[in-house]
């Protein structure tokens, strides 16, 4: 171990995961691993299928144990990925779990994604292509963080220990055979209802790291995370009844009027039995001196980050009468839900690991993928992308300078990435009839594979969500509908709305442009789009950031200045409609 580490008890830090997760399965029964990916599996998956019932994924950065992988089982999830260390798994190993559990389920597959950037593009890269495939796929995402309540969504709410009360009363719901709608509109009636807070006496380390931060003798955290980011707040410790009263004050004033609650007091990791329940008392008290009654409360160990020292409470808002109620009390085999004890021992010994084996399913062979476009359609709209791409590839050193003043200054390079990823696959497949849907997969796969980063995932999304789209339909209004739903699918997974001065402006300038009923040519709309998403790409200069990176650094640096990936979107859409001639 090298100077400046934490002691941790693993044996090589890059296969910490990978073993950890087969020993989870190798002592719970009735799990599995698919085998080449790091997903934990229910051993009944097809069972379950069969029955038509709604089935659950979750996933996220490993550290978080027991989430997400020891709430799989029968009343909870299906399945869940595990990333690296407090890192989102990629959208592959996303899309290989939703394949294997939602499969020949005609009853569909809800995806629990806590609100971190990188779990929404990752869960929306693997949610666009499974729809893109016909699965039957809807996602709900989890932000209750109290901590972060900015009015303006310069930061929003991160998911927390909250999370596992929604892997709860879903998993409920569908053992009861419940519906994905109904499903899904429960659970986030839930999230709004819901608030978390926690507070850490020592931080924590990634194995092979020193500590993540540090903390004084005397002091602690208030308002952190759970991927060993610092907290909000910092300040002397005090007796444990002063700390969690400021904890569950603050929970109370984002609920506002609450009568009645579920608790959860959490262990963020490396906290004793001992502080826990003395915790809870403290906790249950506080709520009934405030006038407010807990109909159930709940205490253990449910979404920590790592061995760090100190505890998270969470308040669900609920009626006495509430349904969730008898979600939360129905029996769950999952091994990590406290109300269950699996006491039989499993029988798999740590070197015969019990494995499911998924074939990946792939678009070409589920669904039918139409009509190829007419030639000189074809060519028309890869001559437009084509010019898009080399408009890109000669912005770059602007983009670049746009981006220097709120991000890594690389929005040019990235997008030159991608643009040359697309030209280079456009010349290997010259001769190559296709659908439309089939190109925006293709540039789907060049944005996440080639880009990179947020830009690539975002891309991805956008391309993806149009290519379901377009297999309904591949004439101009077509293209115009799945230009909406694509922005769209950049807002739904990405958190941003047009006027957060981001790439979104400028696609729902263009897009509102198109929609409207006009009796000029193709080659007219597309220039009045292009002005469109130019003004709006200007107006980025004067707009406030309420999201993407730029929102997190001072008004003061990205002031006068466009918004790097709006100037982007600007100027592919001008090179479409200036090379667009059919």
């Amino acid at each position: 171990m090298m100077s400046g580490h934490t002691k941790k008890l693993v044996n090589e830090v890059s296969q910490c995961v990978q073993e950890s997760l087969e020993g989870l399965v190798a002592v719970q029964p009735g799990l599995c691993m698919l085998q080449g990916y790091p997903v934990v599996i229910r051993e009944d998956i097809n069972e379950l299928k069969a029955a038509s019932k709604v089935t659950l994924l979750s996933a996220g950065g490993s550290g978080h144990e027991p989430s997400h992988a020891g709430f799989v089982g029968r009343g909870m999830l299906s399945a869940a990925v595990a990333g690296a260390v407090f890192t989102s798994p990629p959208p592959q190993s996303i899309l290989t779990a939703i394949h294997a559990i939602g499969h020949g389920n005609p009853a569909g597959t809800l995806l629990i994604v806590k609100n971190y950037t990188g779990d929404r593009l990752n869960f929306g890269i693997a949610a666009e292509r499974a729809k893109a495939e016909g699965l039957k796929v809807a996602m709900v995402i989890v932000g209750e963080d109290c901590a972060l309540m900015s009015p303006d969504k310069s930061a929003q709410r991160r998911g927390l220990c909250g999370t596992v009360l929604i892997h709860k009363i879903a998993g409920a719901m569908a053992e009861r055979g419940e519906c994905l709608e109904d499903i899904k509109r429960v659970v986030e009636n839930v999230i709004q209802a819901m608030g978390t807070m926690g507070v850490c006496l020592y931080p924590c380390s990634v194995p092979g790291s020193g500590p993540s931060f540090k903390l004084g003798r005397s002091e602690v955290e208030i308002g952190l995370g759970i991927h060993g980011e610092a907290g909000i707040q910092r300040q002397e410790i005090s007796p444990a009844r002063e700390l969690v009263a400021s904890l569950v004050k603050n929970i109370l004033k984002s609920l506002i009027a609450v009568k009645s609650v579920v608790l959860v007091i959490n262990n963020l990791g490396g906290t004793s039995n001992l502080e826990l329940t003395l915790v809870a008392k403290c906790a249950i008290e506080c709520l009934q001196a405030s006038g407010v009654v807990v109909l159930r409360a709940f205490c253990g160990t449910f979404m920590t980050s790592l061995e760090m020292a100190g505890v998270s409470i969470t308040c669900v808002k609920c009626e006495g009468d509430s349904p969730v109620l008898k979600y939360l009390d129905d029996e769950t085999y999952a091994p990590a839900w406290p109300r269950v004890c699996v006491s039989k021992t499993s029988g798999h010994a740590t070197n015969d690991i019990p494995a499911m084996k998924v074939e990946s399913q792939t678009s070409s062979e589920t669904i039918d993928q139409g009509q190829p476009l007419p030639a000189d359609v074809q060519k028309c709209v890869v001559d437009a992308l084509v010019s898009a791409c080399k408009a890109l590839c000669e912005k770059e050193t602007e983009l670049n300078q746009l981006d220097s003043g709120c991000g890594d200054g690389d929005c040019g390079s990235t997008m030159k990435r991608g643009a040359d990823g697309i030209l280079e696959w456009f010349s290997s497949h010259q001769m190559q009839r296709l659908t439309a849907s089939q190109i925006a997969v293709q540039l789907a796969e060049s944005s996440e594979s080639k880009m990179g980063g947020s830009s690539g995932a975002l891309y991805s999304i956008f391309f993806l969500a149009a290519a379901t789209e377009l297999r309904k339909g591949q004439a101009f209004p077509d293209l115009v509908r799945a230009l909406g739903t694509a922005a769209s699918a950049i807002s739904d997974y990405g958190g941003a709305s047009a006027g957060d001065r981001t790439m979104l402006d400028p696609l729902f300038a263009a897009h509102s442009i198109l929609s409207e009923s006009s009796s000029a040519s193709i080659q007219q709309q597309l220039q009045d789009a292009a002005k469109a998403a130019e003004e709006a790409s200007l107006k980025t200069a004067s707009m406030k950031a309420q999201a993407g990176r730029a929102s997190y650094v001072s008004s003061d640096q990205t002031e006068g200045r466009q918004d790097a990936g709006a100037s982007a979107v600007a100027c592919w859409i001008r090179a479409v409609a200036d090379s667009y001639v059919l």
